[in-house]
Parts: C-alpha cells; structure tokens; sequence
C-alpha cells in the first residue's frame, strides 16, 4: 500500500538501518538508534501505531513469571512513569496496579513463588486473601477465589500517545519515519544484507531490525528465516458507564479463565483469551458463543458491568511465538538482521527495553539485560523456556 495526501513516502536511496514496523517497538528502536548517532529509515506499511499498538491495553507491569520479563517489565515502568518530562508528550500514566485473582488453589503456590521472584527485585507484589481482594477492587464478586496476587505498582498508559513521542524523538534526532510503505522484499548477497525492496522503490541497506509485530514471520521469509512469530485474533469489549465503578481500577485478571477488565472511561474494558485456534490476520469482530462467554464470566465476577451494555467492540491481533515469549536478538544466518517481535501480549509494556536493546545489539554493547534466552534459535531445542501469561 502507498500513502496518499500530504504523507511523505519519498524514500532515501541508502540507510545505515532500516526498521521494519512503526509500532512501539519500532519506534523506540528507531528513536534509541538514531539518538546513538545510527541513520534510521523506519517503514510501516500502514499508520505509525496503526497495528497492534493502536488496538493494545496498555498495561505495564513487572508481574513476569521470569527474571528476564521482570527486568524488562521494570525497565517499561521507569521509562513511562518518566516519559512526559523526557519526551514532553502525556501518556496518562496511571499506577492503578494489577491484580490477579486465583481460582484455582493449585495454583496458589505457584503464584506465590512469583511473587517471591518480583519482590527479589525490589516489586511490591504480594498474596492477597479474598476479601482483601475486595478492598482493592469494591465491585468484585470474590466467590470462588481463593486467593490473589497484588501488584500496586504496575501501571498503565496511552500506547498512541507513546508511539508519537517516540515518532518525535526519533525524527528530532535525524530518523526518517516513513509510513504507507509496505516492504515486499529483502536483498541480500550471501550472508549479507544488501537492500530492502519496497512498494515505493528500494533502499540500499547493510542492516534490518524486523519489529513488524504479527507480521514478522512475513518479512522473516522475505529475508530467508524462520521468525516462529504467528497472528492470532484477540477480541475486546468496551461497556457503557458502570454504576458504582472506583476511579482507580486495577488491571483485573482471573485465572486460569484469562478473563481480564481495566477501566476505560466511565465503563471498563474486557475480554479473556479464547483458544488460538487458525493463525490468520484477519481483525473481523464476531460476538457469538465469544460474547456469550464473556458475559458469563463477567457476570460471576464483577456483576455491575450486566447493567452497563456494551458501547463497542473490535478485534486485533497479537503476535504469538511457541511459548508466548518474545525473540529478541541478531541473526547468525544473516549478518546485521536483527529482531524484535514475538512480544505475545507483552509489547507495549516492553516498547521502552525493547528499543534499548536492539540499540546495544547494534552498536555491539553488552545489553543492560541478559536475554540470552530470547535468541529465536531456542525454538531449535525440545525444551523451550515456559510460557509467560498471555494476556494483557
């Protein structure tokens, strides 16, 4: 697709870079890039934004089940609680928590040792009996649960207003951002990248960073690799005013139904994540047996929302890996090919670490944190690492 209008889609015959994807994590690459002095040429085949990032909860939290997804969480909540004094653009960053309600009491234990995890970094998380649950959020139906995990300090914001920022940033320090731009094909000689061929010419490079979100696993085969990164439809609905409904509502999440709500507006913001089923791109909302089981599980658990009515309702797409942890490194099959996608849910929350270390990568420096086991080559062995939750 080409742009139109006044939208610029002219593009520069050669980039040091060039980054695939103008969502957060292409932007926050392209910004930390181009602040380290690199010549960025980011594309996205539609808006700046207009993909995943548009349609995400904007949840930030470092209530990760692992050390490496704690350390990123942490490092998305320094950078947001921060962003509109270092970027001058208002993010309503808001620490409304999270909260994760068990009912299952296998799980107990479980739960309890990540917050073991969280609190070795310094994480304020802690397990919570039913009814102080009920304190935390007033309108819960808490029968059934058994227990829950708070974590006061996680927090949420506005991915647009992020994506813009970043935008701002990024083209302050020299980036070209370029969207309307669809890329079709990339060159290479050998091991070595040559060029990236787009709906609006081609553009001599001798580095990519793919962060094109659920549409990785498409430039992955347009470079000849094997990015294990899959589109799966997600699908939320927004309520009309709930009676009763606190200012401050934390990002609420039952397991091990998946069921999730948040605050947005007067009404809230819900949905759980059904089974995978098809990879497909397709972003068509349908209500049906859906609809029918989230009301239910609304109904049981937060029964105030039945009287609010549904305001509206769309469908998105997250980007799913094997085991619903991002990929995150260079390639060893071609040179100066560099990914950051997969994120399964968990991308705006780690826009911010994400751009860092793609930057590092680049420039060859240890990164601030060991992700090692984010290399995209763990999907060679049997054993993956476990899944993190996939939601929110």
């Amino acid at each position: 697709m080409t742009g139109s209008g006044a939208r610029e889609t002219s593009l520069p015959p050669m980039a040091e870079c060039v980054v695939i994807g103008g969502g957060v994590i292409g932007v926050s690459c392209a910004f930390r890039l181009a602040e380290a002095g690199v010549d960025v040429l980011l594309l996205e085949r539609g808006e700046l934004g207009g993909g995943s990032t548009a349609k995400a909860a904007g949840g930030i939290r470092s209530s990760f089940t692992s050390r490496v997804n704690v350390e990123l969480g942490l490092r998305g909540l320094a950078a947001y609680s921060a962003f509109s004094r270092d970027f001058g653009t208002e993010i309503d960053f808001r620490r409304d928590g999270y909260l994760y309600l068990v009912s299952d009491p296998a799980d107990v234990a479980a739960i309890g040792h990540c917050a073991e995890l969280q609190r070795e970094y310094g994480v304020r998380s802690h397990l919570l009996e039913p009814a102080e649950a009920k304190r935390v959020m007033p309108l819960l139906d808490t029968s059934g649960i058994v227990a829950a995990l708070w974590s006061p300090d996680d927090a949420k914001a506005t991915p647009d207003a992020v994506v813009q920022g970043y935008a701002k940033a990024a083209r302050a320090c020299g980036a070209q951002l370029r969207s309307g731009v669809e890329v079709t094909g990339i060159e290479r000689d050998g091991d070595a990248l040559t060029g990236v061929v787009t709906s609006a010419g081609v553009v001599r490079t001798g580095a990519v960073v793919c962060a094109a979100g659920a549409w990785s696993g498409r430039i992955g085969e347009l470079a000849g690799l094997d990015l294990p990164v899959r589109p799966f439809r997600r699908q939320v609905v927004f309520t009309g005013p709930v009676p009763g409904l606190p200012d401050c509502v934390p990002l609420t999440i039952e397991l091990p139904s998946a069921f999730y709500f948040h605050r947005e507006g007067p009404g809230l913001a819900m949905s759980f994540s059904e089974d995978d089923g098809f990879p497909g791109f397709g972003t068509h909302y349908e209500a049906g047996d859906w609809l029918l089981r989230l009301a239910e599980l609304a109904g049981r658990r937060i029964p105030a929302v039945l009287d609010a009515g549904i305001r509206t309702a769309w469908a998105g797409l997250y980007e799913v890996t094997p085991d619903r942890n991002q990929i995150i490194g260079e390639s060893v099959l071609l040179s100066r090919f560099f990914y950051a996608t997969g994120f399964s849910g968990h991308g705006f929350q780690m826009g911010p670490a994400a751009g860092e270390l793609v930057r590092d990568l680049y420039l060859g420096r240890p990164t601030a944190v060991d992700i090692a086991v984010l290399d995209v080559r763990r999907f060679e062995n049997v054993d993956t690492a476990p899944a993190e939750h996939h939601i929110v």
